[in-house]
């Protein structure tokens, strides 16, 4: 039952990563109507900026600021000089353009920081571990990550359905000729949009590098993940997102751990180990195809 409940907090931390990514995505796809593929170099540059700032400064707290503001300026670099370009261009020429953002952005990060992999260590303030049950100690940090995750969402729900430039946002996906008729510059706010997509991009990067190797091409890593969870969820649903990457997350994560123990109840360790691995690479896929039959537009689709 310990190792039960230790791999769903896992899988909600692994969840929570999900989110951040897949919110910043399905903004950006649902409001812009942009495939980005280069989302996941936003997350790249995160981690490796803010992890050289605090390998340079000695404080962990230092290099969280540097990730989000690289990431940032990253974001707006790109939908200025790319981005910008492709919204009136069909989803072929937007799925080659910022494939070809993926190549420039991997070969600019082994000019500036090389090919090594970096890691970068949890402080001292956050490590060790807390008994959440009898017999049950989690990692400190892992429970900041699923904090931090949800303090975002909410704070995201709130921005997008209570403030006034998250009317004006749900206004932009629906209909940017009347937003546009309004007076608003329809420009400035999808640059702003892109940035806070950067934004959360680049936090995911920088809480994740204590935990893997931050090193070139991580993005495209996590980046089907994240487009499984945007299709889960419903295209340009932040509800749809969070939903989406906490139930993919942690059932991608009990596969993973419990599927080859099962199938050695069967078969022998050898041939368990492998197939086990291969069902559990596919599980979210599957789960994918079976929700797209069944509720073609997501879960939880955006209104409008």
């Amino acid at each position: 039952m310990i190792l039960v409940f230790e791999q769903l907090l896992n899988g909600l931390q692994y969840g929570v990563m999900l989110f951040l990514l897949a919110a910043g995505l399905t903004l950006i796809f649902g409001i812009m109507g942009i495939i980005n593929l280069a989302h996941g170099s936003l997350y790249m540059v995160g981690a490796f900026a803010g992890v050289w700032v605090a390998a340079q400064t000695g404080s962990f707290w230092l290099g969280l600021p540097a990730a989000l503001a690289a990431a940032a300026l990253t974001g707006v670099i790109i939908e200025a000089m790319v981005i910008r370009r492709l919204y009136d261009r069909d989803h072929l020429e937007q799925v080659l353009a910022t494939f070809a953002l993926i190549l420039v952005c991997n070969e600019l990060i082994v000019i500036v920081f090389g090919r090594q992999p970096r890691f970068a260590g949890i402080p001292d303030s956050l490590t060790g571990s807390v008994e959440l049950l009898p017999g049950l100690f989690y990692p400190l940090y892992r429970l900041i990550i699923i904090a931090v995750g949800m303090l975002v969402a909410g704070g995201l729900y709130l921005f997008i359905n209570r403030t006034r430039v998250g009317m004006l946002i749900r206004a932009g996906s629906t209909d940017r000729e009347m937003v546009r008729a309004l007076g608003v510059d329809i420009r400035r706010l999808y640059t702003a949009v892109f940035a806070l997509g950067a934004v959360m991009a680049g936090l995911a990067g920088y809480l994740a590098a204590p935990l893997f190797a931050v090193q070139v091409g991580m993005g495209e890593r996590i980046l089907l993940a994240t487009f499984v969870v945007v299709v889960v969820g419903g295209v340009g649903s932040i509800r749809g997102a969070f939903v989406a990457g906490i139930a993919l997350g942690i059932l991608d994560t009990a596969m993973r751990a419990f599927v080859p123990g099962l199938l050695k109840t069967v078969m022998n360790n050898a041939d368990a180990d492998a197939l086990g691995t291969g069902l559990a690479s596919m599980g979210i896929y599957l789960i994918m195809a079976l929700v797209l039959l069944v509720k073609p537009r997501g879960l939880l689709p955006a209104k409008g």
